[in-house]
């Protein structure tokens, strides 16, 4: 019959209906346990678009596709939440106690730990990945997602979705990561122990470090 050439649900895969559900599952975590609902809320939703099958919203003149066009290929998305994401952020303790800066270095261990489980799994003919391919997966385990989206876009734009969902997802199931891991590392007493910040941080400090890292860093490398 007709009718069912043209219903979405007969057209439906088996990708679709599993993307479909971990779509649902987010949205599940970010409304009903408010596990960080400005991340999991837009990714569950634009999932749940994006495999809903014969809409042609990724499609030329798709709502998707302009998304993608104006934001995503022009790297325009990126640097706009990465702008967000610098307003939100209080440098006050970081300039109080420069020392903690060398946890934020060791967490780029991440990125490189990643890179090497990419390509050893391409090693193993588990998964095929190119040197770029295995770069982009790489930038996930630095814990930042749009620095994973900027740099996916460029080395392995096929990757991007899938780099995308995968970097915000783990951050934002940290809540349920972190308790399990704190309690592994440390003791009831270690965890009594009330951080306080050691100085406090003028306004015009807060505003003079990041305005300084901006232009040290554009002259070191005028590509950034």
């Amino acid at each position: 019959m007709e009718i069912f050439s043209i219903i979405g649900i007969t057209k439906l895969s088996f990708g679709q209906v599993s993307m479909i559900f971990i779509c649902l599952l987010l949205l599940y975590l970010a409304i009903s346990k408010k596990f960080e609902p400005l991340l999991l809320l837009p990714i569950g939703f634009g999932g749940l678009l994006a495999n809903i099958p014969e809409a042609g919203l990724a499609d030329p003149g798709g709502i998707l596709y302009f998304f993608y066009e104006s934001g995503i290929k022009t790297t325009a998305f990126p640097l706009i939440i990465f702008m967000g994401v610098g307003a939100l952020t209080d440098f006050g303790p970081l300039l109080a106690n420069p020392k903690t800066m060398l946890l934020g270095a060791a967490a780029q261990v991440g990125i490189f730990a990643t890179i090497f489980g990419a390509v050893g799994l391409s090693m193993l003919g588990v998964v095929e990945f190119s040197i770029r391919d295995a770069a982009a997966i790489g930038i996930i385990g630095g814990a930042d997602g749009p620095t994973a989206i900027y740099v996916s876009s460029i080395l392995a734009p096929d990757l991007l979705g899938a780099i995308a969902v995968a970097a915000y997802s783990y951050m934002a199931l940290v809540p349920l990561i972190q308790p399990p891991t704190m309690r592994l590392f440390t003791n009831k007493n270690e965890r009594k122990i009330q951080m306080i910040q050691l100085r406090q941080v003028s306004q015009v400090e807060k505003i003079l470090f990041p305005l300084l890292l901006v232009l040290i860093v554009a002259l070191i490398l005028p590509a950034s």
